[in-house]
């Protein structure tokens, strides 16, 4: 088991007789997030789940692939930064043994331009970039289909490529990079489709995205965690800090609507 148990220590005199007994100390549970939100976020669940007997150490990870490469591997307890779709995309190709365990927010993804106050003043030939892993960029191009911006293939699901768009009436170019760049590159491009973290992280404002997800939609994010340990003790005890009424409020307060429970 991976995981830190520090048990009580019992300091004995010279009679064998118990002089001092230390108080127990936190099971330390490592909790990879990606930076912003999440990691924020758990900020909140930590003092709830010390009293729980936890100490929660948050692994910032500066993209999507390695926090679940550090789960499946024990190096950490648990997740908490991705998405149903994503992670069920992520065990079909690389076979990882991990399960969620809990719901916990909802990020709208959202195409932000610096260049353009609205969808409908891009221009013939626009470039717009989007995120380079199946679902994430799934995801903005069924963004762009939902606003009429696109028409995709019958039957993508949830994670269509750039191969099957059908129609693309404005000609828009897809810019395929790295999720944690998106926000980046507007400078160089018409828009670009990026993730609500990573989109606080770069000061810019969820209501300004000139398109925007539907928070009810099927991106929800979870805790995830080995299937092992799914019933672990402490797994309740984390899920159970984090559903807190002191987190749900938190999260009210500090994102302002741009980041909504789940529960």
């Amino acid at each position: 088991m991976s995981r830190t148990l520090l048990s009580r220590d019992l300091l004995l005199g010279a009679t064998g007789a118990a002089l001092l007994a230390l108080p127990a100390l936190a099971e330390t549970l490592r909790i990879g997030v990606t930076p912003g939100p999440h990691a924020q976020i758990l900020e909140a669940v930590r003092p709830i789940a010390a009293q729980k007997g936890h100490q929660i150490e948050i692994i910032e990870f500066s993209d999507y692939v390695v926090p679940n490469e550090a789960l499946n591997a024990g190096e950490i307890e648990a997740n908490s930064f991705q998405n149903q779709p994503y992670l069920d995309n992520q065990i079909r190709d690389r076979g990882y043994d991990i399960v969620p365990v809990a719901q916990t927010v909802n990020f709208p993804l959202g195409i932000y331009s610096t260049k353009h106050d609205n969808w409908a003043s891009l221009p013939e030939g626009a470039t717009v970039a989007i995120q380079n892993d199946p679902t994430n960029g799934g995801r903005s191009l069924l963004l762009l289909r939902d606003h009429g911006a696109i028409t995709l293939r019958e039957g993508v699901g949830f994670t269509p490529t750039v191969a099957d768009i059908v129609e693309n009436p404005k000609k828009l170019k897809i810019l395929e990079i790295d999720a944690a760049q998106t926000a980046r590159s507007l400078p160089d491009v018409d828009a670009a489709a990026v993730n609500t973290n990573y989109a606080t992280e770069a000061g810019l404002k969820p209501s300004d995205a000139i398109l925007r997800e539907d928070p009810k939609g099927p991106y929800v994010n979870l805790i995830a965690v080995r299937k092992a340990d799914a019933d672990a003790a402490w797994v309740k005890d984390l899920v159970g800090a984090y559903h807190s009424p002191e987190v749900r409020a938190f999260i009210d307060a500090k994102f302002e609507g741009s980041v909504l429970p789940a529960w």
